[in-house]
C-alpha cells in the first residue's frame, strides 16, 4: 500500500529555510505518511532546488507566483492527500501522530500556528491566526492538509501572486478543520518590519482584497522578495 500523503512546498529562494521544513518532514516519512514531497520553485537565484534534491524532493521550475507554483505542484503530485507548507515553516514533533485519523475523513485541515523564538507578540499574532482560521480562513503558512479529491472539486489554487490561499480557503468554506498538531512558521518578517506594523499591513491588505482589489494590485505594493 503506498503512503498517501503528497507534500508541495512553493519555493524563491528559499535555501536558508527549506531544510527546517524538509527535516521535519523525516517523521512522516518513517510513519510511512509521505509519498513524495514536491518543491515547486518559481525561478531561485541560489542553491534552493539543488538542496531539495539533496533531500530527495522532486523539484519543478516555473514562474514566480505562488498560486501558480501551487497549482503546478498539486497538479504533478500523486497521492491521496495534498500537504501544501511553506519553506520557512516546520511541523511540530508528533504532528505524524496526529495527521494520522484525519486521513480517514474527507474534510480538509489546518494546523495551530506558532512562532519560532516566541514571545508575547508572537503569541498575540498566532492567537488571532488560530481564531480566524476557526471560522475557515486559515493562511498558507499554517499549513493546509486537504484530500486530493476535495482539492479537484472546488477546483484547485487559483494561478495569483498573493492571496491565493485566502481564495482557496474561501472555497472550502463547511470542510475546514483545525487538527491537534502544531505549524512552528518564522518570525523574522514581523521582527525586521515590526510585529503591529506587519499584522495591520496583513489586515488591510486582506480588506483590501474582500473589497475587490486584484491580486496583481495587492502584490505589486506588497513586499515579497522570498517565498519561504
Amino acid at each position: 500500500m503506498r503512503a498517501p500523503i503528497s507534500v508541495i512546498i512553493p519555493t524563491l529562494n528559499a535555501v536558508d529555510a527549506l531544510p527546517g521544513c524538509l527535516g521535519a518532514l523525516m517523521e512522516g516519512l518513517d510513519a510511512g505518511l509521505i509519498r513524495e514531497v514536491i518543491v515547486s520553485d518559481g525561478g531561485s537565484r541560489d542553491a534552493t532546488g539543488a538542496t531539495a534534491q539533496a533531500w530527495g524532493a522532486e523539484v519543478l521550475h516555473g514562474p514566480a507566483s505562488r498560486g501558480g507554483q501551487l497549482r503546478r505542484g498539486c497538479a504533478a503530485a500523486k497521492g491521496d492527500w495534498l500537504l501544501i507548507l511553506h519553506a520557512d515553516t516546520q511541523l511540530g514533533e508528533g504532528w505524524p501522530k496526529a495527521v494520522r485519523p484525519h486521513l480517514e475523513g474527507e474534510l480538509a485541515g489546518w494546523f495551530r500556528l506558532s512562532f519560532a523564538g516566541g514571545g508575547l507578540a508572537a503569541a498575540l499574532v498566532a492567537a488571532w491566526a488560530n481564531l480566524r482560521s476557526r471560522f475557515g480562513l486559515p493562511y498558507g503558512d499554517q499549513g493546509l492538509l486537504i484530500p486530493r479529491r476535495l482539492y479537484d472539486v472546488v477546483g484547485g489554487y487559483c494561478d495569483q501572486p498573493l492571496m491565493e490561499d485566502v481564495a482557496l480557503a474561501r472555497t472550502l468554506r463547511g470542510k475546514l478543520t483545525g487538527l491537534p498538531a502544531t505549524a512552528i512558521t518564522s518570525a523574522e518578517k514581523y521582527r525586521t518590519q515590526g510585529w503591529m506594523r506587519r499584522g495591520t499591513r496583513n489586515l488591510w491588505t486582506l480588506a483590501r482584497y474582500f473589497a475587490g482589489a486584484s491580486p496583481e494590485q495587492l502584490a505589486a505594493r506588497y513586499d515579497r522578495p522570498t517565498q519561504s
